[in-house]
């Protein structure tokens, strides 16, 4: 209790509490302000105690906002170019688990529909990275455009390519599958892919047709990559042995094996593997609805005849990759 008569300045800190200032007139004041008396005003500096006043100084400038963000921005060192309805979002949601490698998460189709807007628009759609870390994205209809090679060879001959393969038979009726999903009125699988059915004249222009040309589209990428900077997936063996794929892509990108069997399991409703819930999540991670779909029933003729088309090509891309995928 102060007694009447004996005035005290008394200031607010910060933490609430209140210190007596010598020879000032009766007063609270709070942190910010000035005393109103001019003799309080011309206290010196020592003779005020320093815990009277809360003075935070820092002669350090603040870092800029983007150096607070961690990594740069980097063109992509690997890029899954292929193909459409192969298993290409499958395997980079499986290597993307993977704490070296980060990814883009759309296809940027930079190098067949966007390339006028140039690399440094490109670098901008790519996650911020470190120096230890891969940068990747895919777009699956890379591997089947003229222009691609040599436009990723431009950009650098050192990117690693990645392309996911999948019986063509197969693959075509699945690319059918979901164009029809999406327009119901298109027409029957054998209208689009034969010119004649009856003589077994295969319509090579048809889209679907012609990405399981493998071996013709893979010619085109040996004029500017070596074999040596191409990988190729079985989209098969992804479904029954999704661990021993991922095994290969990380030998491939020069990283350590982290994704391994105990990341999967098989979702026998769609058919195909998913990754085993992450301890932060309460649910695992599943490909979309549109993967794993049921396919259309094509007349088992059609699709010997098919075989037959395909097969001397299968044999060619066999050769020209040294594996034996067994489509038949």
């Amino acid at each position: 209790m102060q007694k009447s008569g004996k005035p005290s300045c008394q200031r607010v800190l910060a933490d609430g509490g209140k210190r007596r200032l010598q020879k000032s007139p009766s007063c609270v004041l709070p942190l910010d302000a000035k005393p109103s008396s001019d003799k309080t005003s011309r206290l010196k500096a020592h003779q005020r105690p320093p815990s009277a006043l809360l003075i935070v100084r820092n002669d350090t400038p603040s870092p800029p906002m983007s150096n607070l963000k961690f990594g740069n921005k980097k063109l992509p060192n690997a890029i899954i170019v292929g193909v459409k309805k192969g298993g290409t979002r499958a395997v980079l949601e499986f290597i993307r688990i993977h704490p070296d490698v980060r990814a883009a998460g759309t296809e940027t189709h930079f190098f067949d529909r966007n390339y006028d807007r140039g690399l440094e628009w490109y670098r901008s759609l790519m996650p911020r990275t470190l120096e230890s870390q891969i940068t990747m994205e895919k777009t699956p209809s890379y591997f089947v455009t003229k222009e691609t090679p040599h436009r990723i060879s431009a950009m650098s001959r050192d990117t690693k390519l990645i392309v996911v393969v999948r019986d063509p038979v197969t693959r075509a009726i699945s690319d059918y599958t979901q164009t029809l999903s999406k327009t119901p009125d298109l027409p029957s699988f054998q209208e689009l892919a034969f010119r004649n059915q009856s003589l077994g004249i295969v319509d090579t222009s048809w889209n679907a047709i012609r990405i399981g040309l493998y071996a013709l589209h893979l010619e085109n990428w040996l004029r500017y990559f070596p074999l040596a900077h191409i990988h190729f997936v079985s989209g098969e063996h992804l479904i029954t042995d999704p661990a021993g794929e991922l095994a290969r892509v990380q030998d491939f990108l020069g990283l350590k094996r982290i994704v391994t069997d105990k990341h999967f399991y098989f979702n026998r409703t769609k058919g195909f593997p998913c990754l085993k819930k992450p301890e932060s999540s309460g649910s695992p991670r599943c490909l979309g609805k549109s993967k794993g779909r049921t396919h259309v029933q094509i007349d088992r003729d059609a699709i010997e005849q098919l075989r037959d088309f395909y097969r001397p090509y299968n044999v060619k891309f066999y050769e020209m990759v040294g594996h034996d995928f067994k489509w038949e």
